[in-house]
């Protein structure tokens, strides 16, 4: 399949390039019957030979081309609308026929806070060439609305507010925020590149619009990214703060999988400058070693990192109802565990030359010794709840 896009320097273009990239070669394999050849990538300084091979060549066109926030509002229609009528009419003259997808904005539906958009007015002239379009020639035409985009790369201080912060945020500048319960619809770009993937393989979805909503319809003129995500201002920028303390806190706020926490997240940290991108960790040295915490979770726990010079032995103690893991990841060591009030000792010798996880029992005391002259010994460690001083529940015990 040879695939023509358009506006392939944006920041949708250049997500959805390199991800298709990833398809065509063989790097990503969780969409087998996809065989993408030639990317054909086009922007307002490519040679305008690419254009026009692609509209000879291309099995499918993602018309992403377009400006939203121009100097002066007659860009509107030279870019928007100018653009498209030549792509279309180049498809035309190559007789080509194949599926065209055109990138559109919820602002084209001119509802609401959207009635008097000249950015949307723009919009949906566009959206009205491309259904002429379809009706002329027979060509499958999918018109996406989308709302607000988010993900790694988009445009700070353009027309992203949520980039903005994440921006800011990061670089320690001051945001603005006017009414924090202003309320969001984002698509985050991986989960619409997804749902472009699913339009190669002929599974787009279909729906019509009650205003600003899509309303899912088998044979709808519009298509849609079923995957949004609604936040107010407020709690996106309560979260942006909770992530750009992490270093400090070394708290790792709750991130389930597919969740909109989640993917903030790996949006902020996509605008690191590079002093924030390793930060130093408080190290508790002593003549027996160190003791380092790496992570804590708000509810599975923290991760340390525990290093004891040759000969020592550390622990000694007990807990009601903590448990750990010690991985021992270099060195060579031996752990100990002994259930309270029996003489029994479990002992595990442990190496770095074979990585293997020892459960530190609940009311057994437990130590870990370096049986190394030479050579520290270096352990991972997690503990199921985060160190409480107040109720550390650790007892000392020798073994």
């Amino acid at each position: 399949m040879n695939i023509l896009i358009t506006g392939a320097k944006g920041f949708f273009g250049r997500n959805l390039v390199e991800n298709l990239k990833t398809l065509r070669d063989g790097k990503n394999r969780t969409r087998p019957g996809l065989r993408i050849e030639t990317l054909y990538e086009y922007d307002l300084d490519t040679p305008r030979s690419v254009l026009e091979e692609g509209c000879r060549e291309a099995d499918f066109v993602f018309h992403l081309a377009g400006v939203n926030r121009p100097k002066d509002p007659a860009e509107f229609e030279k870019y928007n609308l100018g653009f498209s009528v030549e792509l279309l009419d180049m498809l035309k003259a190559a007789g080509n026929r194949c599926p065209v997808m055109l990138s559109s904005s919820i602002q084209a539906s001119l509802t609401g806070r959207f009635g008097d958009s000249p950015y949307g007015r723009s919009r949906l002239a566009v959206e009205q060439l491309f259904f002429r379009y379809a009706e002329e020639t027979g060509a499958e035409v999918l018109v996406y609305r989308f709302p607000n985009l988010a993900g790694k790369w988009i445009r700070p201080n353009y027309n992203s507010a949520v980039g903005t912060f994440c921006h800011n945020i990061a670089r320690d500048l001051p945001i603005q925020v006017n009414d924090p319960r202003v309320e969001l619809e984002l698509l985050f770009i991986d989960d619409l590149v997804e749902a472009l993937y699913d339009a190669l393989e002929g599974k787009e979805r279909h729906c019509g619009y009650d205003g600003l909503t899509p309303l899912p319809k088998e044979n709808g003129p519009y298509c849609w990214a079923p995957v949004t995500h609604k936040a107010t201002l407020g709690r996106i920028v309560e979260l942006l703060y909770s992530f750009h303390d992490q270093p400090n806190t070394i708290l790792m706020p709750p991130i389930p999988a597919g969740s909109f926490e989640k993917k903030l997240y790996s949006m902020y940290l996509s605008y690191l400058p590079k002093e924030k991108v390793a930060f130093d960790l408080k190290m508790n040295e002593d003549a027996r070693g160190s003791f380092t915490e790496l992570l804590k979770t708000a509810d599975h726990g923290q991760f340390s990192v525990n290093v004891s010079r040759p000969g020592i032995t550390k622990g000694q103690h007990w807990h009601n109802s903590k448990w750990e893991f010690f991985i021992v990841v270099s060195g060579h060591g031996l752990i100990q565990e002994r259930k309270l009030g029996t003489e029994e000792v479990l002992e595990f010798e442990v190496s770095g030359e074979h990585i293997r996880a020892v459960h530190m029992l609940p009311g057994y005391t437990h130590n870990i010794i370096n049986l190394s002259e030479t050579e520290n010994l270096v352990t991972l460690m997690w503990a199921n709840e985060l160190f409480d001083p107040a109720r550390p529940d650790t007892f000392y015990e020798p073994v």
